[in-house]
C-alpha cells in the first residue's frame, strides 16, 4: 500500500527551468543551482507509516524543464529538488520507517532538451542519435522552424521514442538499473500504454537479473489489460476501469456499474495483481468528484477489500478537494504544495485520515486481500454487498480480533474465537448509498453469526434476522 506524491508540487518547487518556448534548445536546469527540496519529504515519513503505508510513490524526481514528464536526463535527479545525496538521504530515512520508494519512469517521451534529440537535430538523420526518435526529416514544424517528430498525444514539447531501437531500450535498461542500485524498490512506467508491450520484456529480464525483486506496472488507461501484462511481463497495471467505477456509481446512485467493474477486476487479479486508486496526479480529486461527501467512506471500503495493490494520492487522505482542468496549468490544483510537517495541516482532514488509518489497518491484518476474490452476494442500485475471500492459490490468514455485530436487542451476535469453520476466512463489505436504511437478507451474508466489525458502523438485526445498514452506512465485517 502507498502513499504517492507528486514531489514538484508537494514541495513547492518552480514549475518552469529556463526559455519558455517549447523548441528551447539544450538543457537549461543544468543551469540552475541545487536546492534540496526533496528534505522537504522527511518530515512527512512517520505520517506515513503512520498511516499504515509500504512506502511512497514518487512522481517524476528526474532533470526536466517543466512537469517532470518531459525527461531531460534520466540519470540526474531534478535541480529544483536536489541532487543524488537528496534522493540517497530520502530512501535511507525511509527505509528506517520500513518504506520502500518506487520512482516514476518516462519512457515512451522525452523533452525536447535530451541530449541525444539535440544530437539527432544537430547531426542529422544519418546520426546515431536520431534512431532514438521518430523524426520527419522532410518536412518542418511550423512552430519550431525544423523537422516534425512524432510527439506524446499531440504534445510537441514531448517526444516520442523509438521503441524498436537497441539503444534506446539498453537506455532504459541502464536507467531502472541505476537506481534500483541506489535503493530504489520498483517503478512506475508512465505513459505504458502508448510503450509496444514487447520493448519490456527483453529489458525487465536483464532488470530483474540483477533486481529480482524490484515492483513495476505499467500506467494503462485503455487496451487489453491482461494481454498487456502477458506480453510486457510487468508486475501489473493501473486499473482506470475500477477508479471510474467507483465515483460514477455512487454519484449515479447505480452499483450495477460497480458490479460490471468488479466481474472485469476479478479477472484482471487473476492474471497479475492490479494497482488500485480512486485518486493520482492525473485526476480530479475524489472529494470534488463525489456529489455527495458522505460516500466518500464507501469508496475508501472499496479500494481496501478488493484485490490489488492500493495508492494513496497525497492529500486524499486529509480529503482535499481539487479540479483537473483541460488547460495550461490545469493540473496544479490537483499537484499542491504541502506545509513544512503534517503539524501544520488544517483540522478538519484528520477524522479522514484516521478512517484511512482504520481501513489500512484491515488490510493489514488480511493480507492475502491483494489477491483476494471478489464477489457480489447482494446488489441493489443503492446497496451492495462485496465478499472477498483468498484465492484457491493463496495462503489463508487468520484476522486479529475486532467487536462484534450487534443484534437489535443489544447483545452481540456470536462470534467465533477461531477460524471459521468450514470456510475459508472471508472480508464482507456492505454498502448502502441511499439515505433511507437498507435490508440485507441475512442469506447474502455467510458465516453472520462468526462475523466481527473491523470499521464502520455496527450492524443491527431485525425481527427476521436480516441485516440493517443505515442511511449511507457501511461496514466491513471479517470471518475467521
Amino acid at each position: 500500500m502507498w502513499w504517492h506524491v507528486y514531489p514538484l508540487g508537494f514541495t513547492g518547487a518552480p514549475g518552469l527551468v529556463g526559455d519558455t518556448h517549447p523548441d528551447s534548445a539544450g538543457d537549461a536546469s543544468r543551469e540552475l543551482p541545487v536546492t534540496d527540496r526533496l528534505d522537504r519529504l522527511l518530515p512527512w515519513l512517520d505520517y506515513v507509516a503512520e498511516l499504515g503505508c509500504s512506502g511512497l510513490i514518487l512522481g517524476p524526481v528526474f532533470a526536466s524543464r517543466s512537469h517532470g514528464y518531459d525527461t531531460l536526463d534520466h540519470f540526474r535527479i531534478d535541480p529544483r529538488l536536489g541532487d543524488a545525496a537528496s534522493f540517497d538521504r530520502l530512501v535511507k530515512q525511509a527505509a528506517e520507517r520500513g518504506l520502500r520508494v518506487v520512482l516514476d519512469g518516462v519512457f515512451n517521451h522525452v523533452g525536447r532538451g535530451f541530449r541525444q534529440f539535440q544530437e539527432a537535430l544537430r547531426d542529422g538523420p544519418d546520426s546515431e542519435a536520431a534512431r532514438w526518435f521518430r523524426i520527419h526529416w522532410d518536412r518542418e514544424h511550423p512552430d519550431f522552424g525544423g523537422p516534425d517528430h512524432d510527439c506524446f498525444e499531440g504534445h510537441r514539447d514531448l517526444v516520442a521514442l523509438e521503441h524498436g531501437e537497441p539503444a534506446v531500450a539498453d537506455h532504459v535498461t541502464r536507467v531502472m538499473t541505476h537506481w534500483l542500485d541506489r535503493g530504489a524498490s520498483g517503478w512506475r512506467l508512465d505513459a505504458a500504454y502508448a510503450v509496444p508491450p514487447e520493448f519490456w520484456a527483453p529489458v525487465l529480464r536483464r532488470v530483474r537479473a540483477e533486481h529480482p525483486d524490484a515492483w513495476v506496472f505499467g500506467e494503462m488507461i485503455h487496451e487489453d489489460y491482461v494481454e498487456y501484462v502477458e506480453t510486457s511481463g510487468l508486475d501489473g497495471v493501473t486499473q482506470y476501469e475500477l477508479w471510474k467505477a467507483v465515483w460514477s456509481s455512487l454519484n449515479d446512485g447505480n452499483f450495477f456499474e460497480l458490479d460490471h467493474a468488479l466481474g472485469r477486476h476479478a479477472r484482471f487479479a487473476e492474471a497479475f495483481l492490479p494497482q488500485t486508486f480512486i485518486g493520482n496526479h492525473d485526476v480530479t480529486r475524489l472529494g470534488t468528484r463525489l456529489d455527495d461527501p458522505r460516500h466518500l467512506p464507501h469508496a475508501l471500503a472499496i479500494l481496501f477489500t478488493v484485490a490489488g495493490t492500493p495508492s494513496v494520492y497525497y492529500g486524499d487522505e486529509q480529503a482535499f478537494r481539487g479540479e483537473k482542468e483541460e488547460r495550461f496549468g490545469g493540473d496544479d490544483e490537483i499537484r499542491p504544495s504541502f506545509p513544512a510537517t503534517p503539524a501544520e495541516l488544517a483540522p478538519h482532514g484528520w477524522p479522514i485520515y484516521r478512517l484511512h488509518q482504520r481501513l489500512v489497518a484491515v488490510r493489514r491484518r488480511h493480507p492475502w486481500l491483494a489477491r483476494g476474490r471478489t464477489t457480489v452476494e447482494h446488489l441493489t442500485e443503492r446497496t451492495v454487498v462485496l465478499r472477498t475471500v483468498p484465492r484457491a492459490d493463496g495462503p489463508a490468514v487468520r484476522s486479529a480480533d475486532g467487536p462484534a455485530v450487534r443484534s437489535a436487542d443489544g447483545p452481540a451476535v456470536r462470534s467465533a474465537d477461531g477460524p471459521a469453520a468450514g470456510g475459508p476466512p472471508a472480508v464482507t463489505t456492505l454498502l448502502n448509498s441511499a439515505d433511507e436504511p437498507a435490508t440485507v437478507p441475512a442469506d447474502r451474508l455467510p458465516g453472520l453469526g462468526r462475523s466481527r466489525v473491523e470499521a464502520g458502523d455496527d450492524l443491527h438485526l431485525d425481527g427476521d434476522g436480516d441485516v440493517v445498514l443505515g442511511p449511507y452506512g457501511w461496514s466491513v465485517l471479517s470471518v475467521g
